[in-house]
């Protein structure tokens, strides 16, 4: 028996890229029942429309995943659009969750709220000694109303809301389109397509020196469930993997694993972001005994395949 066994969950984008993996995950602990709203029947940024949906589910915990999310271009191009739709479904969200009586509500954040020039590895307590990188800011700082919010709602009314910050995801089910896409998919998708074309080389924005750190999309929903199921303290908790990579490493890797042989080149006209990224990860482990098994190679040769798949079924057969 687990804290989740026989309770009602809601999962909100628990049909996307992260939430399908997290409501598995979630279900290995035999809950009573997984809603997963969808934004044609509830718009989650809509009051009324959230309170029918807590009508409906009557869930016992909330798992909020749903966001409006994108890479270093569409973050430049939307930050009204993301500031607001993220805080407002956010803060709608546990509120009304509180007022229904719901017994527990797990936020995900994002590693975008972390300072600009936060010290390597990035610890839970330097949240707050920094304004985040520009570019991503107003999504950053938008998602991180909510950890202030969780941690005043817990100290006024006893509220048991969770803060997790993962840092970034990738894996099969990813965003793919070189508009709004990460790096990774952005990566995959440029190099294949230069690949197949028989290109000379590949244009990567930045210039290369920037690194991140990067979690498996699967790895990340056990370590979502699990604090759903283990954690309920006021404390933020990293996930992640601890491995840090400069891009220009990252894509020298996914041009090994995709078979492009051609000439990588950097475009230092377009923004890096943040300078460097690498979590420091014990709490996860401590707390809820989570720790990231599946490797950057292995995971993205996963994530290629994939990928390849995908496109392959989108091929009419010649008649």
């Amino acid at each position: 028996m687990s804290y989740l066994t026989g309770r009602r969950i809601v999962v909100t984008g628990g049909a996307g890229f992260l939430g399908a993996p997290v409501c598995a995950e979630l279900a290995k602990f035999a809950p009573a029942s997984i809603v997963v709203p969808r934004s044609a029947e509830f718009d989650l940024r809509e009051r009324d429309d959230i309170r029918r949906l807590l009508r409906t589910a009557q869930p016992d915990v909330i798992v909020h995943l749903a966001a409006v999310v994108g890479g270093i271009e569409a973050n430049r191009q939307n930050p009204g659009r993301y500031f607001y739709d993220n805080a407002i479904m956010g803060i709608q969200m546990m509120e009304e969750a509180r007022q229904a009586g719901v017994e527990k509500f797990v936020t995900t954040g994002t590693i975008c709220s972390y300072p600009k020039f936060t010290p390597v590895p990035f610890r839970e307590d330097a949240i707050w000694d920094g304004y985040p990188e520009e570019t991503n800011a107003p999504y950053g700082l938008a998602k991180k109303m909510l950890l202030v919010q969780a941690q005043a709602y817990r100290e006024q009314y006893g509220f048991n809301a969770v803060s997790l910050l993962p840092v970034n995801l990738y894996g099969p089910r990813d965003n793919f389109d070189l508009e709004t896409s990460h790096v990774i998919p952005a990566l995959i998708r440029k190099m294949i397509q230069a690949r197949d074309a028989r290109a000379e080389q590949v244009e990567v924005w930045g210039t290369g020196t920037a690194s991140r750190e990067f979690i498996y999309v699967e790895d990340a929903a056990r370590a979502i469930a699990l604090a759903t199921d283990r954690f309920d303290k006021s404390d933020p908790v990293n996930i992640g993997s601890g491995q840090e990579i400069p891009i220009a490493d990252l894509a020298l890797l996914i041009a090994e694993l995709t078979g492009f042989t051609g000439e990588i080149c950097f475009n230092s006209n377009r923004p890096d972001g943040q300078p460097r990224r690498c979590l420091e990860i014990s709490r996860a482990e401590q707390e809820f005994g989570f720790r990231a098994t599946t490797s950057l190679r292995d995971g993205l040769t996963a994530t290629i395949a994939w990928y390849e798949q995908q496109t392959k079924k989108t091929i009419t057969p010649a008649a």
